[in-house]
């Protein structure tokens, strides 16, 4: 039997709802989509996790869930962080809603060079980009790393003989940022704030090294969370931001944990 070209559905989404509660945000989380992140070293395939919401006023019962996906789908070409924010735009437009937010969270490899043999090895990096739209139309970008790299016990050193206790930490980085910042850019930020970097693969030299950096750049989880905040301060380009490091304890049961809570940045002109 031939289906009609379309049928008379109701559309119960549409009709109006009576309680008179807005809602702030609905839509849909968890969705998987393949993506391709335009980068400063070309495009980048990843697979991302997607949260895609907007708010709904009072009168309106429901939102119509299968825009969302339909919104994916018209990705053809690698995301900028520009084309991200206009994704947003276009969510928002599409939806007939006053505010909404995407979240993009996806893994991220960057191909290093070991510090002394110069063996490359890639090493990920979590990610994750949100944009949002406010009530004024202006769009807001935000982007967040977590960081692997290591940290040597200023005290351990102090009042050791010999040796002192060391550990991978996790450092989370989130900006929020006017106009286009790389990735590794947090990154280095994180990394340059650490006792020392981590890496995939290492030959005995660099082995040698790493040890030996550590141990010259001993590293508090206050020290490291500090250290990222006096870098982020001095960057024109970040509006706010907040820090979190995680020291993976080698001789506790526990992790050492620091967070510097979402500030915005002091400019010249006052806070930006």
């Amino acid at each position: 039997m031939n289906a009609p070209e379309r049928l008379a559905l109701p559309d119960i989404q549409a009709q109006m709802d009576h309680r008179d509660i807005e809602i702030d945000a609905v839509g849909v989380k968890g969705v998987r989509y393949p993506v391709t992140i335009l980068t400063s070293r070309g495009p980048v395939p990843t697979v991302a996790q997607f949260s895609m919401t907007v708010a709904l006023p009072a009168i309106a019962k429901g939102t119509h869930m299968s825009r969302f996906i339909e919104l994916l789908e018209t990705l053809k070409e690698p995301l900028s962080q520009g084309a991200f924010r206009a994704l947003a735009v276009r969510m928002v437009e599409r939806l007939g809603a006053r505010t909404g937010t995407i979240e993009m969270q996806f893994p991220y490899f960057v191909s290093k060079a070991a510090p002394v043999s110069g063996v490359r090895s890639r090493i990920d990096y979590e990610v994750r980009w949100c944009a949002t739209v406010a009530d004024d139309g202006l769009c807001s970008f935000r982007m967040r790393v977590v960081v692997p790299a290591t940290s040597l016990c200023p005290c351990s050193k102090e009042i050791s003989e010999y040796g002192a206790h060391n550990q991978r930490s996790h450092i989370a980085i989130e900006a929020e940022t006017a106009g286009e910042m790389a990735i590794e850019e947090l990154i280095d930020v994180a990394e340059r704030s650490a006792s020392c970097e981590v890496y995939g693969l290492l030959k005995r030299a660099d082995e040698k090294y790493v040890t030996e950096r550590a141990y010259d750049n001993p590293k508090f989880v206050e020290d490291l969370v500090r250290d990222v905040a006096v870098a982020l301060e001095r960057e024109p380009r970040v509006r706010a931001y907040s820090v979190e490091a995680e020291n993976f304890e080698s001789i506790h049961n526990h992790s050492a944990f620091a967070r510097i809570a979402p500030r915005r940045r002091e400019t010249p002109g006052g806070v930006s």
